[in-house]
């Protein structure tokens, strides 16, 4: 089972992270023992003073450089990845994705409907590739800037509803979708470290996301048993 990560900069990490996908891979790893494989065309972390994915200097000596593959991008989000997804599902063989996009197009790029609008487009061009792809997606996770800006906090929400409803239109026997569950313990004060990027607890908490979903809708590998 050929797993790939799609996200923005909370997904990729900066240098020095963990990053989630760290925390996923250590669930996968033991819940699915010789049974699944990170995919995808990159590897590298955000790197502050080059402000380029440039680094590779991952917190976990321990996360091998096969399970660091990704497609994920600082700044970069549904926008972004539609035109690149057809091609990396194609070349990876990649069958399920772990997706967390949105904030960033919400916030610097294009409006709800917008935002809704690429997300079918990444959906139609994945499954392009492969029929039979299956995904989860993350609703958007509000950061600071919505308890300050009520109509970026709007455009949130509006957002996560249009995306619940792409994810019910969309869904299909040969190619399920799932919309994940944003933990409700999940606090941008306390799991993040600028109130947007997850720190280690957040980490832990984002990870639960996706194996929780993955376990309790499709049967695939375990609860999730890691520890902030």
């Amino acid at each position: 089972m050929r797993f790939l990560f799609v996200g923005d900069s909370m997904t990729i990490g900066r240098a020095g992270d963990f990053t989630w996908r760290y925390r996923m891979w250590q669930h996968l790893e033991s819940v699915l023992p010789g049974a699944h494989e990170i995919v995808g065309p990159r590897t590298e972390l955000y790197e502050t003073g080059a402000d380029a994915a440039v680094s590779h200097a991952y917190a976990a000596p321990d996360f091998p450089a096969g399970a660091r593959r990704h497609l994920a991008g600082w700044g970069e989000g549904w926008l972004h990845m539609a035109p690149l997804i057809g091609g990396t599902v194609a070349e990876t063989g990649a069958d399920v994705l772990l997706i967390s996009l949105g904030l960033i197009d919400l916030g610097f790029y294009t409006n709800s409907d917008q935002t809704a609008e690429n997300v079918r487009a990444f959906l139609a061009a994945a499954r392009a590739a492969n029929p039979r792809v299956r995904a989860v997606l993350l609703p958007v996770i509000p950061n600071t800037r919505a308890e300050k800006d009520e109509t970026f906090a709007a455009e949130c929400a509006r957002f996560n509803e249009l995306l619940a409803k792409t994810v019910a239109d969309l869904d299909s026997a040969a190619s399920p979708l799932l919309l994940g569950s944003v933990p409700e313990s999940y606090d941008i004060h306390m799991d993040t470290y600028d109130g947007t990027h997850p720190g280690p607890t957040g980490e832990h908490k984002l990870a639960a996301a996706f194996a929780d979903a993955l376990h309790q809708a499709w049967g695939i590998g375990g609860p999730y048993r890691g520890r902030a």
